[in-house]
């Protein structure tokens, strides 16, 4: 009888406490829930924000799984043999055209970029991005035979016309490396423009173009200008650079197989005029810029977009060896664009420069050109043709499939799964969503198209009123758990940052349902990670400079032996591993054209990456933070410094890196191994 009391009393215990936990608890829950989604119906859920959000351990494993993702692409000569770039796999696959099956997996150097053949075909090249470094792959062997060290961050690739030269576009460092592959030695490095990612070689062999992505560095309000630089391949020297007005993000570039022209893919965006333009389609406009190979030669930019449909975010553009069809890949909006080149040179026989400046602009130019649209699956990237012109091959960057296209009847005729997983998971579903443009109004730009990398474009923005806060374009990797968001700190979530705000100040459209916002949170928070600073820190030991700069950015007394107040210590504001104590604070910097605000301390990760600095973008270089717009000390007490000693501040700055990196610097895990495979596991086991 004791016993059946007792229990009777437990669960009436349990009972009660259950109904506490529930009514006061779910009570608790839905508040919390309110403030981090900023709306009121959120479905109340743990799981879409804490399981989702997993970077480590067992919940990590379980959630997420290892994808491919091709990137960009090679035939052999005979067309027989596909070479895919799988870039978060580190590998080259070998694909069969025949079968349409991979043959093999080359394991390369960290996130490659992309893979040339040299014309016996005997030998490949891959661009490891992340590694500073170009495999060499015996292909016969399938393995890597060598490694050609380069710049920061290789890319693009071409040969010479006479294979004895590797010309290596490096993306991070700006610049071009000249490889003599008798020698396996670097021979000079050539400046380029801002963050170049692609390079080919004139028909005649005798130049080379090098596109850029980010914009020449310039005060808000002035036209932009991006260099497109042309190399003497026989002098091996920048012959000119031509500049490309009101245009960035020049990606890839290619020639008619005549030699006429020269065209690349590129984006004009719209942003010295309010963002609420986005209603009358200007915000961002996406298209080609083209360069006459002859004397005078014009530079002429035509739009890809139609007036009531934007094509965003053109990466890859190929040309059919009878020169007739280009094919653009426009990975915004999973489409080929299919332009029918003689039509372009007809439209500019007779086009006055009044004219053609007038159809830089012109939203209803493409019709004049564009002869088909072609639906691709998830953000379609690298491109390549057969040798015959007539099977056009498309990288499904987020389908980990290669789409194959009759150049002919322009239909897709096959598929070739390249044995990636099945499951799409909760972060790949977010990945799809960042790349896509199908959320904003009339598919007008993607997350990435400010986000290239998922880094920052480099440009500021108006994002209220004519003259009046302007925002330069913050990074997004490694942002999860440095809130609050935006630089005058009003999302305190990045569901805030993602959904409501980002309906009604970018995209002028309903916000993201909550299943594709808890995706897109998860993916922001899980999925994007910073590169390894090799520039300024390749190694866990910092310079004797870099070591000396850190001394300034960690002392409480001046120059002159007075103690520097605490709010004022460049430490206090950029601490712990993101370099950043999460809070608001005032350095001097609101400018008139501003709404009175503090401004969100930012993280420090990678700033050397970054340019420009500031709020509105207003300082191009570090240097100008303190040199030209904190000369009253506000912003950290820095102008007792000499300069030679602010210069290594500035050192220190730019050796920075991401936080994870920062971790793994106590048992210098990343930086003791002796070959890449080493030093890609221990980033893998430190993450």
């Amino acid at each position: 009888m004791k016993t059946f009391q007792n229990l009777l009393m437990l669960l009436a215990l349990s009972l009660v406490l259950g109904l506490i936990a529930y009514f006061p608890g779910k009570k608790m829950a839905r508040i919390h829930v309110n403030d981090k989604t900023a709306v009121e119906d959120h479905p109340l859920s743990c799981i879409s924000c804490h399981y989702y959000s997993q970077t480590s351990g067992v919940i990590s494993k379980l959630i997420n799984v290892d994808y491919l993702s091709p990137f960009n692409l090679a035939l052999s000569n005979d067309g027989n043999r596909l070479y895919v770039i799988a870039q978060d796999a580190n590998a080259l696959l070998v694909v069969d055209t025949k079968s349409n099956k991979v043959l093999n997996k080359i394991s390369v150097g960290m996130h490659p970029h992309s893979v040339i053949l040299n014309a016996k075909g005997t030998l490949a090249y891959v661009s490891n991005e992340w590694s500073d470094k170009v495999s060499v792959i015996d292909l016969q062997a399938s393995k890597v035979i060598d490694s050609l060290n380069t710049g920061n961050g290789p890319a693009g690739l071409s040969l010479s016309a006479d294979g004895q030269f590797l010309f290596v576009v490096n993306a991070f460092s700006s610049n071009l490396s000249i490889i003599n592959l008798n020698s396996k030695e670097e021979l000079k490095r050539l400046n380029t423009g801002n963050n170049p990612t692609g390079t080919v070689l004139s028909p005649n062999g005798k130049s080379l173009y090098v596109t850029s992505r980010r914009a020449n560095a310039a005060p808000y309000g002035e036209t932009l200008i991006s260099d497109l630089t042309v190399i003497d391949t026989k002098s091996q020297s920048v012959q000119k650079r031509i500049g490309m007005e009101s245009a960035y993000i020049m990606e890839n570039v290619a020639f008619t197989p005549s030699g006429d022209l020269a065209i690349t893919t590129l984006i004009r965006p719209k942003n010295n005029i309010p963002s609420v333009q986005v209603e009358h389609g200007w915000m961002m406009n996406h298209g080609i810029g083209l360069v006459e190979q002859k004397e005078n030669g014009r530079v002429i930019q035509l739009l890809l977009d139609e007036p009531n449909t934007f094509y965003p975010d053109p990466f890859d553009i190929v040309i059919t060896p009878d020169g007739k069809k280009a094919f653009v890949s426009s990975s915004g909006v999973n489409v080929i664009s299919v332009i029918a080149i003689d039509s372009i040179r007809n439209l500019l026989a007779n086009a006055s420069p009044k004219m053609l400046k007038m159809y830089s602009n012109n939203l209803g130019m493409s019709s004049r050109f564009v002869i088909k649209r072609l639906t691709t699956g998830a953000n379609p990237k690298g491109l390549a043709l057969s040798p015959d012109g007539k099977r056009l091959y498309v990288a499904e960057q987020l389908e980990d499939k290669i789409a194959v296209i009759n150049t002919e009847t322009l239909e897709t005729v096959n598929s070739i799964d390249l044995g990636g997983p099945k499951r799409i998971t909760v972060a790949r579903q977010g990945r799809r969503l960042f790349n896509n443009a199908s959320h904003t109004f009339q598919n007008q730009y993607a997350c990435y198209t400010c986000h290239p990398d998922t880094h920052e474009d480099g440009l500021t923005y108006n994002f209220a009123a004519v003259g009046r806060n302007l925002a330069n374009v913050i990074s997004l990797r490694e942002i999860a758990g440095t809130a609050p968001f935006k630089w005058n700190g009003t999302n305190q979530s990045i569901y805030k940052q993602d959904g409501m705000r980002f309906s009604r100040f970018l995209t002028r459209t309903e916000t993201f349902n909550y299943d594709d916002l808890d995706a897109l949170v998860a993916y922001v928070k899980t999925g994007i990670k910073y590169p390894p600073n090799l520039m300024y820190h390749p190694n866990a030991e910092l310079t004797a400079s870099q070591l000396r700069g850190k001394e300034f950015f960690e002392r409480s007394v001046d120059n002159e032996g007075k103690l520097i107040p605490k709010n004022n210590r460049c430490i206090t504001c950029h601490s712990g591993p993101r370099y950043t104590n999460l809070k608001m604070a005032d350095v001097g910097t609101l400018a008139s054209t501003d709404d009175p605000t503090l401004f969100d301390t930012p993280h420090l990760n990678d700033i050397y990456s970054a340019a420009p600095y500031l709020h509105d973008g207003r300082a191009k270089t570090l240097e100008e933070i303190w040199t030209v717009y904190s000369t009253k000390d506000e912003h950290g007490r820095v102008n007792d410094l000499s300069k030679i000693q602010l210069n290594e501040l500035i050192d220190y700055l730019k050796s920075l890196r991401g936080p994870r990196y920062n971790k793994a610097d106590s048992n210098s895990l990343f930086f003791k191994s002796k070959n890449e495979k080493d030093y890609e596991n221990s980033i893998k086991k430190t993450y």
